[in-house]
Order: C-alpha cells, then structure tokens, then sequence
C-alpha cells in the first residue's frame, strides 16, 4: 500500500496501542521496525547474526508480526497481574525488545518508565523508588545492579537479549513469564487516551529529575501533530522510512518518531546510537527517507572526508534542533537536504511545538519558524513584562481554546508546586529566550534555566555540584556550561580547591573521576577549572550569570584542564 501523497493524519484509536492495531489492520506486511547491521554488531550478536561466516544483517518486523508479539508478550504481563495503575521500569536501551514491551504494557494500561542505560546505582535508585514501580524489566548481566539496591516491592527481570524474525519473535513472547507486582492495581477502568502511557524523567534546576506524566492523548496528538506539519516536512504514508539514533528514553524517539511513522505506515529504522563512520552506510542500506538528529550531529559528519556517500542516499529532509548556525548551510549544501530546525520540550510536545518547516529559514539564525495555528504565545522579561517588539523575552505558550494544556504533559510526580510554578498565571513559562524576527518568524536566542545541553542530553547544574561537594579536595564548586564546538556545550566545574589541596591535572582527573563514579557519564565535568575565588551576591550565592560570562575564557585560563576526551560511557 505504497503512496505518494501526504498522509491524511487521523487515527480511530485512544491508546498508542490502539494506534498499533489500527496499523495492523490497514499496513500489515509494510515493516514497523528496521535495525540496521551496525546496530546488531554493537549488541555483539543481538539480532542478525547471519549463516557461519559471523556476518551481521539487518533486523526487521512487520506490523504483522510486531502486533502479534506485542499481543502475547501482553497476555504473559496481564496473566502475571499487571494492569492499569502499575508502573514498569524498563532498561532495553535501543533495542526492538523496548517497543514489544512498551507497546504490551501500553494495551494493559501500564505506564512505561524507561531508564536510561548511563545511569548509575544512584541515578537508578532514585527513578525507582520515586515511580514506585512494580517491575524492572532488564536486559542480561543489568539485573544484579537493580537488585542490589533493596528497593521495597521492586521485581527485577532479565529478558531475552537476542531476537529474531517473525514467528520467533512471537514465541519468545509467549514464553516470556514475569513476577507478579508487589501491588495490586491502582485504578480499575480501561486504559483510554487520558491513561498515562509513560514517566519521563528530565533534568530540572532543583537537581533531582523531575518525572514528567505523559498519556496516550500527549502520544496520539504528537503523531497528528507531525504527519500534518507538511512544507518540507510532508510524510507519505506507507512510503517513509525514518532513521533515529536518538534513545528511546527521550520524548523524540519514543514518542514523536515512532508515532509518526505507527500512525502513517511508516518504517522506525532504529540505531543503538549515532555512528559517524557507518552513518551514511546505514542510511543508504536502510532506504531512510527522513534523519531525526541533534546539533552535535551536523558538526560531526561534516568533519568526516567527503566522498560517494554523501549524496547516496534517498533523504528528503532532516528533523531536529540546535544544529550550530555556522555548520547548518554547509551541511545542506554537502548532503543535499534541508535540516529542519524545531523547538519542543518533554513537557510541551505538540502542545507547544514549533517548527521551520517552510521558507524562508533563515538558515544559519537559529530560525525555528512560524508558531502554527491554534498556538498562543508571548515574550516576557524577568519580571513577568511583554517585551517590547524585536526585543528577547521568555517564550510562554499554551493552546488555544477550552484547554490550554491540550498535548502537554500531565504534570511532574508528586510535585504539585513545580507543576504550579511551570504553569503560573495560566501559561506555561519554557525558560528559554527567544526573539521574533520581521517576519514573524521565532529565533531561539537562549536559555533561562540553570541547564546545561550537552550534545542533546539535559543537564542539571545543581545535581553535578551536589555530587562534586562531596570531593575531599573540593571546598566549593560552581557548576555552568562551556561552549563546545561539536556538543553544542560542555560541563565544567569551577573549583576552589580545598586549603593544600593540588590544582595539576591529575587533581583534575580525579574531580573528573568522582563524578563519573556517582552520575551518568555525560554529566562528569569536560572542563575543571581550579580558580581563587567565585563571584558572589551579598547573600553568598554564586552569580551563574556573571561566571557563565566568563566560561569561554576560562577554557584558556591557567589552571584550566580540559578532560573531555578522559570522559567514557561505562556502565555500572
């Protein structure tokens, strides 16, 4: 059932299941889900280890066969107790294993609680227990982790790490058996478009994640809200093939790809991660018609020889956001395609999404286009004011209509103020700074909160600093972002050493290796910079924005130590 025209974006469906049967039915051998060989080699031979030369193929399924083996795998979950109201944890990286689980638990009214894999025990003690959820859900050898850090009525299980085609997939969902939950079921009724559908969990500046409450509703809006973007964002249905490195325990790929391409019959061709030197190959092998990135992507590729490749390729355009204005041009000039600039938050998704879908782009400005109709917004100062006209300002946003939180997030868990406070006098306050242009256009100028955004991850400064405290030879510590030409900013922590204490490299490894002990590896400081003193109010706080102002010479500055090639994804 091959188009060429535009998909008409509707769906008789109330859940992301739903969505999955009504694929089912009307695209039943187009292929769901492509894995492309590099990502099956990484997993070392985790789906498609081919004949007995060790060669490695490509791994696909059908939305045949995908609706199949999620429908048993959610029998097993449903005779073993689980039902609405449960939360799952599920450590699955970017495996195919993440969508059978996801979607199964998905049609029994589970709440998905993805992990991510870089997290240490500490990290992963805290999403546990403040989700409370019922069940982990792990691939092979992560399972000890879990287990030994004595969460109360939290089940762990270790699943199948290998999978193959078709029919097999299925009966490896069959035999799946889990424990049943410590806790009986929450909420009785069935699982419909206000159910919630997963936990996401991002940095906030109060230094511990915040758990965004996503529903169905969120998911099914973000996949109408991208199959009728159009521009140069038009999708065709049952004809697209979207490649995504991104993790699937970010909003972008769990929700925003996989919706688009569930609910048109498209094709999720699925990285375990972006791989610069078979990027190209995989995109060509895969038949990608549309590339999902983030701005440390652009760079990177461009940096890679030219050759054949760059243009061997079926690619009609790119989606994604903060490729560096200096590289956006020349990537679209060596590669052939545009990059579609976008804006969005976990807690915004569709609701307040905008995007440069058509021109002019003003490629090269940070142009993130035209607000679409039905989007409210204004631009405001510190202190709550409208900016004057062509003047920066806080962007909030809301939906028009009877509900102005139609397609945002639900709220943050046991968190009510924080909710409150994003949501202040009736709109919901982004804390990034934009500007608009003469054509009405919106530029992303900014950000407002104490966040650093490393190469697509978001970082919260307080939570490194709380960690780096810690240090014996740290006697006080400020936490902001370094400019980096390749991850868009780099952590850098500015230490006052303790009295005696050295400031070589050495003590800068080992600042550097404290951290990496305690969070996930992108969190560890790139930069340690020893100083004399921290610039301060008169009530002692750190003055973020004056040292902030100061981070790019920093870099330069004696007692500077860059260590970004010291920091390694480890998992622990």
């Amino acid at each position: 059932m091959m188009s060429n025209q535009p998909v008409m974006a509707h769906v008789n469906a109330d859940t992301v299941y739903g969505a999955l049967v009504v694929a089912g039915a009307r695209y039943p051998e187009q292929v769901f889900l492509h894995v492309p060989a590099s990502a099956c080699r990484a997993w070392h031979g985790a789906a498609g280890r081919a004949g007995t030369d060790g060669a490695f193929k490509a791994w696909e399924i059908t939305y045949r066969d995908t609706l199949a083996a999620v429908d048993a795998l959610a029998a097993r979950y449903r005779a073993c107790g689980y039902g609405p109201g449960h939360r799952v944890a599920v450590l699955l990286e970017n495996r195919p294993q993440f969508f059978l689980h996801y979607l199964a638990l998905n049609a029994l009214g589970v709440s998905l609680v993805p992990l991510n894999p870089d997290y240490r025990a500490a990290e992963l003690a805290y999403v546990l227990e403040h989700s409370e959820s019922v069940l982990a859900v792990v691939l092979p050898g992560r399972g000890d982790v879990l287990k030994s850090l004595g969460i109360a009525d939290l089940a762990v299980l270790e699943v199948e790490g290998d999978l193959e085609q078709g029919a097999r997939v299925v009966e490896i969902a069959r035999g799946f058996t889990p424990p049943q939950p410590g806790r009986p079921f929450a909420v009785s009724q069935a699982p419909d478009r206000h159910t919630e559908c997963a936990l996401l969990y991002t940095s906030g500046t109060t230094g511990k994640p915040k758990g965004c409450v996503i529903d169905n509703d969120y998911c099914l809006r973000m996949g109408v809200h991208y199959l009728t973007e159009g521009g140069l964002c038009t999708v065709h249905e049952a004809a697209d093939r979207l490649i995504t490195p991104l993790p699937l325990f970010h909003m972008n790929a769990l929700v925003a790809s996989a919706m688009a391409m569930m609910m048109s019959g498209g094709c999720v061709v699925q990285l375990d991660r972006f791989h610069p030197r078979t990027w190209w190959a995989d995109v060509a092998a895969s038949g990608a018609t549309i590339i999902h990135y983030l701005g440390v992507m652009p760079a990177i590729l461009l940096a890679l020889p030219p050759g054949e490749a760059d243009r061997a390729h079926r690619v009609r355009f790119g989606f994604g956001a903060n490729a560096n204005p200096s590289d956006h041009q020349a990537f679209e000039d060596r590669f052939g395609f545009p990059l579609v600039e976008a804006w969005s938050m976990t807690e915004t998704a569709s609701g307040g999404a905008i995007t440069a879908s058509r021109e002019p782009r003003h490629v090269g400005t940070r142009c993130i286009g035209w607000p679409r109709e039905g989007l409210e917004w204004r631009l405001v100062d510190a202190e709550g004011v409208a900016v004057p006209a062509g003047e920066p300002g806080e962007l909030l946003v809301r939906r028009a209509g009877a509900d102005p939180r139609a397609g945002f997030f639900r709220g943050y868990l046991k968190d009510d103020a924080a909710t409150a406070q994003a949501w202040r006098d009736g709109w919901f306050h982004t804390g990034d700074v934009v500007r608009v242009g003469s054509d009405g256009q919106i530029h992303f100028v900014d950000r407002r909160k104490n966040i650093i955004r490393r190469a697509g991850e978001n970082i919260a400064a307080l939570e490194v600093e709380a960690v780096l405290a810690g240090h014996p030879a740290v006697r006080q510590v400020a936490v902001i972002a370094a400019p980096d030409p390749l991850r868009d900013e780099e952590v850098m922590a500015c230490v006052i050493a303790a009295d005696g204490a050295p400031t070589d490299r050495a003590a800068a490894l080992s600042v550097q290796a404290w951290c990496l002990e305690r969070l996930a590896y992108f969190k560890a400081p790139g930069w340690v910079s020893f100083v004399d003193t921290l610039p301060t109010t008169a009530t002692n706080k750190v003055q973020k924005g004056e040292l902030a102002a100061l981070a790019a010479g920093l870099c330069s500055a004696p007692g500077s130590h860059d260590l970004r090639d010291s920091k390694r994804r480890t998992h622990g």
